[in-house]
């Protein structure tokens, strides 16, 4: 499944021109029952809204260049510390999820408006963020990205899966393509590898949700279980 997920790593974009397309039944099935399992694992309340126009007509929406966004994922959660991080962390799965479904997907941060009836948020929950999720009318383009050694400690002497991890890591949507994040190998303790992941200082924000997004990928891409965030 790791082989898929880093294949999916590296087709995915950012896409937010859709073609007038319903989610099918059978891939919308297939989300909802990763959501359940993820909102359980993640203590989040992520939900799969379909059929809905509204919340991507807005003049933000416009700005942000979206069109035709029918379905989307409601990134939400109670509030916390560290809630956009798990946001980041699982929605990113769930994007990946959704490019092995042939759906194209993109994290929206401000471009979309709250449409009231569409959703339900607990007592203390708060929305983080949407993605909008479909079939593109592309399959969105590449952009320019920093190098492992912009980010990293990665050398001739750190294990080859970390530079693995960290390549992946690269290929992680960021908001405005800002990759304020940084992997550090710390070394072996107690015979785990250890790893230390940062975020940057930005203006723009959200870098919290990246380095839950960057960790995702960093850990597909590494491809090894013996190591430890820390």
């Amino acid at each position: 499944m790791k082989e898929i997920i880093q294949k999916a790593i590296e087709a995915r974009h950012s896409v937010r021109a859709y073609k007038d397309q319903p989610l099918s039944e059978e891939v919308a099935k297939r989300l909802e029952e990763e959501i359940a399992v993820i909102n359980q694992k993640g203590n989040l309340h992520i939900q799969l809204i379909q059929n809905e126009p509204k919340a991507f007509q807005g003049t933000m929406a416009k700005y942000g260049k979206f069109r035709n966004v029918t379905s989307y994922l409601v990134m939400a959660g109670k509030k916390s510390e560290d809630l956009d991080e798990r946001v980041g962390y699982y929605g990113e799965h769930l994007v990946l999820l959704a490019q092995t479904l042939g759906l194209n997907t993109c994290w929206v941060g401000l471009s979309y408006s709250k449409v009231p009836g569409t959703y339900v948020l607990e007592e203390g929950e708060k929305i983080a963020c949407y993605i909008a999720i479909g079939y593109g009318e592309t399959q969105g383009v590449g952009h320019k990205i920093k190098t492992v050694k912009q980010v990293s400690n990665a050398n001739d002497n750190t294990p080859s899966w970390f530079k693995k991890g960290v390549e992946a890591a690269l290929l992680a949507p960021t908001a405005v393509n800002q990759q304020k994040f940084s992997f550090e190998y710390v070394g072996v303790k107690d015979g785990r590898h250890q790893v230390r992941a940062k975020k940057g200082f930005s203006m723009i924000g959200y870098t919290q949700m990246d380095l839950g997004i960057a960790k995702y990928h960093f850990e597909i891409g590494a491809g090894i279980d013996n190591f430890e965030w820390v």
